[in-house]
């Protein structure tokens, strides 16, 4: 979400209906050991392709070991390995986080028109003490990221963003080079609603940027699934996804991810590959989760800024994260 918004070019590669997994839902309620994921072997392109019709002799399955979980059976702040702030490369005194002026900073991409700033029960915004507003909220199994209007008291202290909401990283916690990366979850819509699962360089740089899964909370039932890369001779940032349309994607679980190998990048929706695209330059270094739900943008279709059709609130429900490491010894057997 941090790297669309400023420079570069967009490739717009139109919309079209996912078919219903070859997989039961029901077998993707739980994070497994290990999996088995269908992918190509053809050769593919630097602009990313749809895989709606696949020649059968290049399938071949990809052997995965789980290297990280998370159920959602606790607070996510409970457990040390999420991280409610952006990060980046600056290195800021602990307190920065947690209050004081420009500290919202690292709460909000400003650039992209986002209209909400990022809370946890510890900050404290332009306050002395911390505001305690807690957008986590666990049932279930299942975490809702809440995204609230403002109270009007705590508007210039949360300063002058129209919502509250809330991010989780694991930048400093998990990071891993190549594997799968996976969220299960609903897609909440609205105006100016914008969920999103994505991954940065564990480096602080950018691009490259992941973008295995942004809903267009305007349009229900749409989300796009994107790759963003820098042309070294340039400096230039250039862009290639696809949307994908899901009916039933507000109200019912799907499984959305991304296989990152040495050669290519393959995204998946309910564990069916849906597209790919070569690995561009500058995908060296391991990468880190992120999950949010903005409000407002300028630039992404399909997610206006806050009017009063705007939802006073709205919650992006996540049943699980998770992340696999390629099996090699299981792949050479």
């Amino acid at each position: 979400m941090i790297g669309r918004w400023t420079k570069g070019s967009w490739v717009a590669i139109g919309l079209f209906a996912v078919p219903a997994p070859g997989v039961a839902r029901d077998d993707l309620d739980v994070a497994p050991d290990s999996i088995s994921l269908q992918v190509t072997t053809d050769p593919s392109t630097i602009e990313c392709r749809r895989l709606e019709t696949v020649n059968p002799s290049s399938l071949v399955f990809r052997p995965l070991r789980r290297t990280f979980n998370e159920d959602f059976d606790e607070h996510p702040l409970s457990s040390g390995r999420w991280v409610p702030h952006y990060a980046g490369g600056a290195a800021w005194p602990e307190a920065r986080y947690w209050g004081g002026d420009g500290s919202d900073f690292k709460r909000k991409t400003s650039a992209n028109g986002e209209q909400q700033i990022y809370v946890d029960p510890r900050y404290a915004g332009r306050a002395t003490t911390p505001l305690g507003l807690d957008p986590f909220k666990v049932k279930d199994g299942v975490l809702s990221i809440v995204a609230s209007r403002t109270p009007p008291e705590l508007k210039s202290v949360l300063f002058n963003n129209d919502y509250i909401s809330g991010i989780l990283t694991t930048q400093g916690t998990f990071s891993q080079k190549h594997g799968y990366f996976e969220i299960r979850a609903k897609l909440p819509i609205g105006h100016a609603v914008w969920p999103a699962f994505w991954m940065l360089a564990d480096d602080g740089g950018w691009p490259p940027e992941v973008d295995v899964l942004e809903g267009r909370g305007e349009r229900s039932g749409d989300m796009v699934m994107t790759t963003h890369w820098r042309i070294p001779a340039t400096g230039k940032i250039q862009s290639c996804g696809f949307d994908f349309g899901v009916a039933d994607a507000s109200n019912t679980f799907h499984n959305y991810g991304v296989l990152w190998e040495e050669d290519r990048l393959v995204y998946f929706i309910d564990r069916r590959p849906v597209s790919d695209i070569k690995v561009p330059i500058g995908f060296d270094d391991p990468m880190y989760m992120i999950v949010n739900l903005a409000i407002g943008s300028k630039f992404f279709l399909g997610v206006g800024p806050v009017d009063a059709e705007s939802p006073s609130t709205v919650a992006f429900e996540i049943d699980r994260i998770s992340a696999y490491q390629i099996d090699m010894e299981q792949a050479r057997r």
